[in-house]
């Protein structure tokens, strides 16, 4: 850890699209806090499937969270969201293999979908959810040494170089393959917990 960097005292995990808290990633996450961080203030929540609502309840939740010890995780649109709160909120944060452009991306999933870790979970994508996206999309990043960026080229959901376009003045991670799930993330967990304070 940088001696000039505060401990991180809060984290934040925001899961990706049709994800929860039971993503592999998150529950990665929250054992190696429960190992080695009790002390932290962690929060992964369930995130809606409105955007609005889920920035909504991301702000109310860390509100009161102090700005310079503070850290956020996101992935896939967890790592939009992410962008957006700490443009917002400050802190820093990791993103792995973020969503740029969801309000595009997300335009042909319109209706009735199913959670990947429980297919009996249904929720409706509506259209206004689209234009809730392109709505609060962040501008250039005002601090880009505030993130970490983990890249996969082997990504078969977003396209890499989109990613490494928006994030190259970041702590900038590009992988060789690998996939959108990460499913390296052990390998790659050290770094980030030195990058946001934690350890």
């Amino acid at each position: 850890m940088n001696p000039a960097m505060p401990r991180t005292t809060h984290l934040l995990y925001l899961h990706g699209f049709r994800s929860s808290p039971q993503s592999m990633k998150a529950q990665k996450m929250a054992a190696w806090v429960a190992a080695h961080r009790p002390d932290l203030t962690w929060w992964c929540p369930q995130l809606p499937p409105s955007p609005a609502e889920a920035m909504a309840l991301i702000e109310a939740g860390t509100r009161d969270w102090p700005a310079d010890t503070r850290a956020v995780m996101g992935s896939s649109l967890g790592g939009f969201y992410a962008t957006g709160v700490t443009e917002a909120q400050g802190g820093r944060a990791v993103l792995i293999n973020p969503a740029v452009e969801p309000a595009r991306d997300l335009a042909k999933y319109i209706g009735e979908l199913t959670a990947w870790h429980d297919p009996a979970d249904r929720f409706f994508f509506r259209a206004e959810f689209v234009d809730e996206l392109r709505a609060m999309a962040p501008g250039a990043l005002r601090d880009p040494a505030r993130y970490q960026a983990w890249i996969a080229k082997g990504d078969e959901v977003l396209d890499w170089r989109e990613m490494s376009a928006r994030y190259r003045a970041a702590s900038l991670y590009l992988l060789e393959g690998g996939d959108h799930a990460l499913s390296d993330f052990d390998a790659h967990l050290p770094a980030m917990c030195r990058f946001l304070a934690l350890d």
